[in-house]
């Protein structure tokens, strides 16, 4: 599995250069809460997250970066990402990238599945920014603690629907899969 992380635009400010996991301090990275992982899912995390940085390209936890503020040039940003990630086993991809960063790599839609969060508001679905990045954190973190690693579209559904209701729509031409969670 290969989970794609956008950053966030709250950080850690720095001095010198840290671990990317740690200056990332936004919504989604405080529910992953990297630092109570076990030593095991941290190892598995530094194998399959690949955070999408404005500045830095596709880089892993433990990549160390500093603090920026920069918005994400795709088309400039495109070609170094696509070199990090094109050459990555064809696994299963866990897209938790907010739609800004959709733009700088298009993951294969037969093996890629996208993360849509929404709540019910009145018994309507509605897509809530701040509570879509903390479930992908919840979700993100749930993988890396899981027991079973997601081979198909379908174990990932079997996987997040342990902890949260959703509905998985297969790929359709160059859309690809999609997984709807509702944020509880």
């Amino acid at each position: 599995m290969l989970i794609l992380l956008p950053p966030s635009e709250k950080k850690l400010a720095t001095t010198k250069p840290a671990p990317a996991i740690s200056v990332y301090t936004g919504v989604l990275y405080q529910a992953l809460d990297w630092p109570t992982l076990t030593p095991a899912a941290k190892k598995r995390g530094e194998s399959v997250i690949a955070i999408i940085s404005a500045k830095y390209g596709a880089i892993g936890p433990s990549d160390r970066i500093e603090s920026y503020k920069l918005k994400i040039d795709n088309k400039a940003m495109r070609p170094s990402v696509a070199t990090a990630l094109d050459s990555r086993e064809r696994q299963l991809i866990i897209d938790c990238r907010s739609s800004t960063y959709k733009g700088v790599w298009t993951a294969p839609a037969e093996i890629t599945v996208e993360v849509k969060v929404s709540t019910v508001v009145n018994g309507v679905r509605t897509v809530v920014t701040h509570m879509s990045k903390k479930t992908r954190g919840e979700i993100t973190r749930w993988l890396l603690q899981s027991r079973a690693t997601p081979q198909t579209p379908e174990d990932l559904y079997a996987i997040v629907s342990e902890k949260y209701p959703c509905a998985l729509t297969p790929a359709a031409g160059q859309q690809p899969w999609v997984l709807e969670v509702i944020a509880v």
